[in-house]
């Protein structure tokens, strides 16, 4: 795969012009952006899959939806439905796709949209009795048909993207240039206990502008795996076996923190539709042992699984330092932004 992706260099050289002149004609304003009149936050990265995007929206439902309407608006990649769709009782992952699904289940007082064309999600979420105050723009760093007030950049610990390079030989979907839009950048996955001075070599390495901000974050797991109508504290089950599974981008942190030398791991694809013959093989394997899932594939293997079974960890986005800084800085935008500050 390393040996294909240098072969084709040339074709990320062609790709890296295609979007860079996408990008000047963006900021010169041939191309034209729509800027709506009420906070609109948007996160993103600069490279494909598994930078913690998920995490980072619900830490800013989290933060906002106690006193703002707030709506998520998202692609609702891979799911089987088109054009815009506003979640309710009659949605499921398949019609929403699973993390707005998860969005959706987990914070019943925010509206959670889908619409690849996110200036019409915009405006129909805008045509709603109530519309939100405030909408999160979930993966929307390079929908610059839409200009958000306020940009997030998300980019992983040990796959920075200063030291990645343009699709298809590096993973990058735009240059490296493309950061100068954010207004906070965000060092996702981080170790927990990771040192000043390595925090410093990464800040040196971005070289964001003053006007920038920068964070470093990592994944908190939580203490308990949870069923349809049941709890478990991970110290009960910890060295029982147990078979794990992922369909997400990056699954090895999921493995690592819950695996012993006993469990069986079955990894899928990222955002993967399980088949009968993916179920019948889970089950399979699994026997009678405890199935433990991330919580966007949890919502996708509901109900096909058995309920005494299937369990998911959940996860949350924590910061090392600065979240009272960062927390400030979003409510202060927002604030500012609908008159509520």
């Amino acid at each position: 795969m390393n040996l294909l992706r240098k072969i084709l260099f040339p074709f990320a050289i062609l790709y890296g012009l295609v979007t860079a002149i996408r990008n000047f004609l963006f900021d010169k304003g041939i191309l034209k952006s729509y800027a709506f009149d009420l906070p609109i936050i948007a996160v993103g990265n600069l490279s494909v899959g598994g930078t913690g995007k998920t995490p980072q929206i619900e830490y800013l439902i989290r933060l906002l939806s106690t006193k703002y309407r707030v709506a998520t608006l998202s692609r609702g990649y891979k799911r089987k439905s088109e054009g815009f769709v506003l979640a309710d009782a009659n949605v499921n992952a398949e019609i929403l796709g699973d993390e707005p699904f998860q969005f959706f289940q987990k914070f019943p007082n925010i509206q959670v949209a889908v619409d690849a064309n996110r200036k019409n999600g915009i405006e129909q979420l805008l045509s709603k009795n109530p519309k939100p105050e405030v909408i999160l723009l979930d993966d929307a760093y390079q929908h610059r048909k839409v200009k958000a007030g306020f940009y997030i950049l998300l980019t992983a610990y040990g796959d920075i993207y200063a030291d990645d390079f343009m699709l298809p030989t590096g993973n990058l979907r735009e240059s490296r240039s493309g950061a100068q839009r954010a207004d906070v950048v965000v060092v996702t996955k981080c170790p927990p206990g990771l040192s000043g001075a390595e925090q410093l070599l990464i800040k040196n390495k971005l070289k964001l502008a003053e006007n920038q901000q920068l964070y470093f974050s990592y994944i908190a797991y939580d203490d308990c795996i949870y069923s349809e109508n049941n709890k478990i504290e991970l110290s009960e089950i910890k060295e029982e076996q147990k078979l794990l599974l992922a369909g997400i981008a990056k699954p090895e942190p999921f493995f690592s923190y819950l695996k012993n030398t006993n469990d069986v791991c079955l990894t899928f694809p990222d955002h993967h539709h399980f088949s009968e013959n993916d179920i019948q093989e889970i089950i399979i394997k699994a026997q009678e042992s405890i199935i433990i899932t991330t919580e966007k594939d949890y919502v996708r293997l509901k109900g096909s699984l058995p309920e005494e079974q299937l369990f998911y960890l959940p996860i949350q986005s924590s910061f090392l330092s600065g979240a009272n800084q960062f927390d400030k800085t979003i409510k202060k935008y927002v604030g500012a932004s609908t008159g509520n500050s």
